[in-house]
């Protein structure tokens, strides 16, 4: 297939050498006085022995803590090794005869906590790419078995023969009916002055205010309540929306679309959402088999129609093509308050990380957002031109047609409205299929984790693929963000178990990585897995050094000592690097002083239970779940955030240790600073009193949400009188 049109390069890839020579600097200087720091704390073994009995124990938390710290730092520090950027010319793309079809992968399993509505806007959205309509396939997985979703695909696909026309026409950018028919987005076009255009968009908008009322309706309707909200055992269903003939509408074309929900028992794993992520592979592979899959969260809508014609300018690149899996965009979201007191955004992670991980072999699969090259989920045996059959069905089941689509010139023998012929897709998307195969473990997305993707991307990563991360000025898919903390810790929670199972798993990125993959790049992913352990040194930061200083035992050198120097610069250079990653990425202080406030509320609560959960999974106490985050909005959560005020009507779990850990500094630093004022130790006792103080202004925002506020998402007094007890 042809690249590109004459010689021009359809992609640029630059290294940001300021910002190298800037983060290599800070690493030589800040691994200096971390060797400074090791030196004092190895020093102390060799004092007298009085004074070293009294003082070990809290000595040896606290250098345990450090080292902690230090290695999870150690391992960051490959992101910042070479960062770059890269920019597309879609422009020089091939006609679009000659461009591969994509197939969008949609999944929802909850029609509560994912209303039908936004999921039916980004099935809108994604229909409505501005590619060619016959080579786009969406197919829509729903774990609910749900009638309200089923429902809504259906009315989705009526509305969308007046959408995609209007779309194509005035050329809409934002082709997501909720984000275009809001206050918030303006008419941009050429056409924004037209009176044409102008009674079309009023004609549009009657439809999609229809569209809404009876999705409503039906919503309302008794079957809805009793049938979807509870799911048990059920066969699976597979629904191919139809070319209906409907009045006043041209003939238009349509990209195909699919409704699948895969059979259900309770005798038989599901894999969450890898499971039916895996369905689709094998549905689509016999319906439309494109060679390449956009995969989004049904909360994911396309606010960008160009984003496939960025991904073809790195797949149909000859230098990198054989070898790129797939093209990461970032998360964005659209109802990111000014200040993101949530960090809900995870700046550092898509405007830092992903760009460094760039720079080596390529960024880490991140589960909504990427356009995959279908044959790199096959696994290697899928390049091996094995004509075995047994073998083929060994690793990707019974269904000679599925094997059939392995070939490179397989046609699917699937046709619209020949419903005879979805018994394939119908086996393939049932539970004994998988059985005795190599599903999930060689094959497809992979089980052996809650996070999926993760998981996925290191072993592709693994297996020699690479991956590319595009960042376009225009956010090419927004999503919704979490809005209130309790949301925000459970989230944080399922990421952080299922993150840490893979660093304490045979696929241990320092060990099973390191021997497959670049050095850099492996301790990429290992910092990733082990960032969850940051709980370990917070929780002793925030309690020893203060039980010590109300006890008068020194856990630092003196201000006069020369050692105070190294001890300061390491707190002031982390505090510094932080805030200028956070400038040149177009945050604010105010976002600075927010990420390090939900990182250390983070790191006493989700963290902890992370790795908790993750430890008692790998010795059998407890098996892995996952639940949805739930999208709906909630007017009072989203005026409290939009208002940048904590929401802490949040689950005990997280809001007592940060009450018990908070109570702690402030009565040790009282305590503490009486007996200093009284001994006159103030030389030996600051960096314990300036500690217990940053930790206190850090957390302001509880104890105003503990004594001043009044709203209804202050802290409950039911939590101080636990705390009590």
């Amino acid at each position: 297939m042809e690249a590109s049109q004459g010689t021009l390069p359809l992609n640029t890839c630059h290294v940001q050498k300021l910002l190298l020579i800037i983060n290599r600097l800070h690493m030589l200087l800040h691994s200096m006085a971390l060797g400074f720091l090791f030196y004092y704390r190895v020093c102390f073994l060799f004092q007298d022995q009085e004074n070293r009995v009294s003082h070990l124990l809290p000595w040896l938390l606290v250098f345990t803590s450090e080292i902690i710290l230090s290695f999870i730092w150690f391992l960051g520090q490959a992101y910042r090794w070479r960062p770059v950027s890269r920019f597309v010319f879609p422009e020089r793309l091939p006609e679009d005869d000659k461009l591969p079809a994509v197939d969008v992968f949609i999944c929802t399993a909850d029609p509560i906590k994912e209303p039908t509505l936004e999921v039916m806007n980004t099935v809108l959205s994604s229909m409505a790419l501005d590619y060619p309509q016959e080579k786009i396939h969406v197919y829509l997985s729903d774990d609910g078995c749900s009638p309200m979703t089923l429902y809504g695909v259906r009315k989705a696909w009526e509305f969308a023969r007046w959408w995609l026309p209007f779309c194509r026409r005035y050329k809409i950018k934002n082709r997501c009916p909720k984000a275009y028919f809001s206050a918030l987005e303006s008419d941009d076009n050429d056409f924004a002055r037209s009176s044409f255009y102008m009674e079309d968009k009023q004609k549009i908008k009657r439809k999609y205010e229809a569209f809404k009322e009876e999705i409503e309706t039906f919503r309302k309707a008794e079957a809805f309540s009793r049938d979807s909200i509870t799911v048990g055992d059920h066969s699976s269903v597979i629904e191919v929306m139809q070319e209906d003939i409907i009045d006043d509408v041209d003939n238009v074309k349509m990209p195909q679309l699919v409704y699948v929900s895969r059979e259900r028992k309770s005798s038989s794993p599901h894999h969450f959402k890898a499971g039916a992520l895996n369905v689709l592979l094998r549905v689509s592979a016999v319906m439309s088999n494109s060679p390449y899959i956009l995969d989004l969260d049904c909360d994911m809508f396309c606010n960008d129609p160009t984003s496939a014609r960025y991904a073809m300018c790195f797949h149909l690149d000859p230098k990198i093509s054989s070898s790129l899996s797939f093209v990461q965009f970032p998360q964005k979201f659209h109802n990111i308050s000014k200040k993101d007191i949530y960090d809900s955004q995870l700046r550092s992670l898509f405007t830092l990380q992903w760009q460094g991980m760039d720079g080596l072999k390529g960024p880490v699969l991140s589960g909504t957002g990427f356009y995959m090259k279908r044959v790199s989920l096959y696994g290697n045996q899928a390049n091996e031109g094995w004509t075995d059959l047994l073998q083929l069905r060994e690793y990707f089941g019974s269904s000679n047609e599925f094997i059939k689509s392995l070939t490179q010139n397989y046609t699917s023998v699937f046709f619209p409205g020949r419903n005879t012929l979805l018994e394939e897709p119908h086996l393939l998307a049932s539970c004994r299929y998988e059985t005795g195969t190599k599903w999930g473990q060689d094959v497809g997305f992979l089980y052996d984790s809650v996070v999926e993707d993760f998981l996925t991307g290191f072993i592709l990563h693994c297996n020699g693929w690479n991956s590319v991360f595009c960042e376009p000025s225009r956010p090419q898919f927004l999503g919704t963000a979490t809005t209130n903390l309790n949301d925000v810790l459970i989230q944080g929670t399922r990421w952080y178990s299922g993150l840490f199972e893979n660093g304490i798993s045979k696929f241990c990125p320092l060990i099973y990585g390191s021997l497959r993959m670049p050095l850099l790049q492996s301790l990429c992913f290992a910092e990733l897995t082990y960032f969850p352990l940051y709980c370990l040194p917070l929780w002793c930061f925030a309690t020893i050094p203060q039980l010590c200083l109300q006890r008068g035992i020194p856990l630092y050198p003196k201000v006069s000592d020369t050692f105070f120097i190294v001890f300061f610069f390491i707190f002031l250079s982390s505090l510094s690097k932080h805030l200028l990653e956070v400038f040149l990425t177009g945050g604010t202080l105010h976002n600075w002083i927010n990420e390090q406030r939900i990182w250390m509320m983070k790191s006493t609560t989700c963290d902890l239970y992370g790795c908790l959960d993750a430890l008692l999974k790998k010795v059998g106490i407890r098996q892995a779940s996952f639940l949805p985050t739930d999208k709906a909005e909630d007017d009072e959560q989203t005026l409290l955030y939009q208002n940048d005020k904590y929401d802490f009507r949040a689950s005990n779990i997280f809001i007592v240790p940060m009450l018990a850990l908070l109570t702690v500094n402030i009565f040790c630093l009282v305590v503490g600073v009486y007996r200093v004022i009284l001994v006159g130790d103030w030389d030996k006792m600051f960096i314990q009193v300036a500690l217990a103080s940053f930790i206190i202004t850090v957390n302001y925002p509880i104890i105003e949400g503990l004594v001043i506020r009044k709203d209804k998402g202050r802290i409950s007094q039911s939590n101080t009188t636990l705390l009590h007890h």
